[in-house]
């Protein structure tokens, strides 16, 4: 721990007095925060950090100016600070940028400014200034920002390596939206010839497939910018070209064929695999072919078709897939029981994607589904390399090695020493205080930045432990379990899976026949135990309850006094909430996995996505077309099982909540036709 870090000042300024003032001011509420209750947290000024923040929100530079006096000596001066500078940067002189680092160094808000005045530099060309702030980015998480910086030197150098084109690379292909730093660094690189023409027009490729043409447009004009007339017909009707210019533009620029295909492939699968095969393939490359099958055999898997498959069956070389591709053709596969399929797909993945959990459990399954005692013996390795109780397929990993999820040992208790450091750490202070008077966001970033970016590698795993338990003794149980579950060595298991409202919840649970394990596990995935939770779609409270499932609700269970307006009642959110997970589980068969789709997704997806096979539940829930509710059902049932651990006191299973999933049997009426 580098906690006198923070408060270090880097150099010698003739305003040391001011720092001073606003660091004992946040010292002064960390004191505060130890001793009174989160209600009794206030600040005369406190108003006047909501209105500048609103004020930041409109772009108005005038109020913000005006209001920052006000604002001075306060805990959060420097987020006050940053808003009023932040929404003037671009008119603002290197000397004020200068000023405010050192005004406030150490904080997060001097890094975040850092970072926005490094992006615009960067896009102003201004080097020098660009590189004078450069050695002082703590985060140095900003790929744009790494790019201008592999540029800055290659400027310098009058050259540049294959190992920083291998970086700009890998930092343009991962943006998806349109970015100058990284786009002007691939320039000079293509240029250079340390990138080729085919790296550029497989960014171009990925941009079409993300629904980014801008992006894809910008990769166009730097392989063949005598090709953008055409770029922008296939832009605006990729059939239209397809069935009109493209003959002429495959004389010369076929790749256009490609983005044009890909354009069709994503809304139509089927016509693009028509087309491919019939008229387009012969003129492109076996390369080319291979990506075009890979995006077409992608979009139908998301579309949960059966003829997925046999469209990735044309692929002759799994290499020339990407990564999502490749995910893609193993969810397919698995679907269709079609294991020998499955471990030659995620041997052709990346090295980073090959170590996520879910390929390593999945090239575990295919290895020993394919029988034979070196292959068993690889499987075990694979499953010996997760298993445990962090996630979803590290528990089921830990099954296929024969035990279930147990609570782990609780680490050794904080010292007073390690306490007392969490609660006298500025950033960590001022987190809290943001957070306590109604401005989240910005001390969730403030906490973050404090526990995982302030020193390199972030906080170690007392400290983190010691964080969380600050964030745990404030009730703010988002900033607990997430710090908590950073830790690397150790599980502190009443940090990452706390039970507020233990008796509400059990009570609720209990009376209407619903596991508490799984409502916990829910609220965890849902909002963090955060009872102002408001999600951009108008869910609200610890359940996250939409208003008008909320009505629907009450009228089903006859709660008859119900009005909007008790969304955010504790015990009202969470009636509501257990009854409609109790009405989705009924209507799912009892299915856990399937309940949880319905709760994310609402019921009408997962009733059409458990049509096809029976499945194992993990396959099935593996095949989720949404990235967000694929997750959210994996988390939900692997914190059920948590949970049911910790009440309990017993090994659980993972797998016997999963069990299987498959079409409703048709003599079964459903018990909800009107679930919402």
């Amino acid at each position: 721990m580098q906690f006198p870090s923070i408060l270090a000042s880097k150099r010698t300024h003739s305003r040391n007095a001011a720092p001073a003032l606003v660091f004992s001011a946040v010292l002064a509420f960390a004191a505060l925060l130890s001793q009174q209750p989160a209600a009794a947290q206030s600040n005369t000024n406190d108003d006047v950090l909501i209105q500048m923040k609103q004020a930041f929100q409109r772009g108005d530079k005038a109020r913000l100016t005006a209001l920052l006096p006000q604002a001075r000596g306060h805990a959060l001066e420097p987020w006050a600070a940053y808003w009023e500078l932040k929404a003037r940067l671009q008119e603002a002189a290197p000397n004020e940028v200068q000023d405010f680092y050192a005004r406030y160094p150490g904080t997060y808000q001097e890094d975040r400014l850092r970072n926005d005045w490094l992006l615009l530099t960067g896009q102003r060309r201004d080097w020098d200034n660009f590189s004078a702030s450069l050695d002082g980015f703590r985060m140095g998480d900003d790929p744009q920002v790494r790019c201008y910086a592999i540029l800055v030197d290659t400027l310098r150098s009058g050259t540049a390596t294959q190992a920083q084109a291998d970086e700009v690379r890998r930092n343009w292909f991962a943006q998806k939206d349109l970015d100058d730093g990284c786009l002007t660094a691939a320039d000079r690189m293509t240029a250079a010839r340390l990138l080729s023409t085919n790296d550029v027009w497989k960014k171009a490729r990925l941009a079409m497939e993300a629904n980014r043409p801008q992006a894809a447009r910008a990769a166009v004009a730097i392989a063949a910018p005598d090709a953008l007339p055409l770029f922008e017909e296939l832009n605006a009707s990729s059939a239209k070209f397809l069935t009109g210019r493209a003959f002429v533009a495959a004389k010369s620029r076929k790749e256009l064929v490609v983005l044009a295909l890909i354009k069709v492939a994503m809304a139509d699968p089927e016509l693009a695999a028509s087309q491919l095969d019939s008229k387009w393939g012969p003129m492109l490359s076996a390369e080319e072919r291979n990506w075009l099958w890979g995006t077409i055999g992608r979009a139908a898997a998301i579309k949960l078709w059966p003829q997925a498959g046999s469209y990735f069956a044309n692929v002759t070389k799994n290499g020339d897939l990407s990564d999502d591709m490749l995910g893609w053709r193993v969810r397919a596969a698995l679907r269709a029981g079609q294991w020998k399929e499955v471990v030659p797909a995620i041997n052709a993945m990346s090295e980073t994607a090959q170590l996520d959990p879910t390929w390593v459990y999945w090239k575990a399954r295919g290895l020993a589904s394919a029988g034979g005692d070196e292959r068993r013996a690889q499987a075990r390795e694979l499953y010996q390399s997760i298993a445990g109780s962090r996630g979803f397929y590290e528990m089921l990993a830990l099954e296929e090695l024969g035990q279930r999820t147990v609570v782990p040992t609780r680490p050794a208790p904080l010292t007073p020493e390690e306490k007392a450091a969490a609660r006298s750490n500025p950033a960590l202070a001022r987190g809290l205080y943001a957070i306590a008077i109604g401005l989240r966001p910005e001390g969730t970033r403030e906490w973050n930045y404090a526990t995982n970016l302030h020193d390199k590698g972030g906080m170690d795993d007392r400290a983190l432990l010691a964080a969380a338990d600050f964030a745990c003794q404030r009730e703010v149980w988002d900033r607990c379990i997430n710090t908590s579950e950073r830790t690397k060595g150790v599980v502190d298991v009443e940090q990452r899976f706390p039970m507020p409202f233990h008796d509400t919840v059990l009570r609720k649970s209990q009376d209407i026949g619903l596991d508490p394990a799984y409502v916990y596990g829910l609220i965890r995935q849902e909002s963090r135990f955060i009872m102002d939770a408001r999600s951009g779609v108008g869910a609200s409270g610890l359940m996250q309850v939409m208003p008008a499932t909320a009505r629907w609700t009450a009228r089903k269970i006859g709660m008859t006094d119900f009005s909007p307006g008790q969304i955010n009642d504790r015990e009202t959110n969470i009636t509501i909430g257990t009854n409609y997970l109790k009405l989705a589980l009924d209507d799912f068969d009892g299915s856990m996995a399937l309940a949880a789709a319905a709760y994310n997704a609402g019921p009408g997806r997962p009733r059409s996505w458990r049509n096809g096979p029976v499945l194992d539940a993990a396959i099935w829930a593996e095949n989720v077309p949404f990235n967000e509710t694929r997750d959210y059902v994996k988390k939900v049932l692997a914190n059920t099982t948590n949970y049911a651990a910790i009440i309990s006191g017993r090994p659980q299973s993972l797998k016997e909540r999963l069990g299987r999933v498959g079409p409703r049997d048709a003599s079964e009426p459903e018990p909800n036709k009107d679930l919402p």
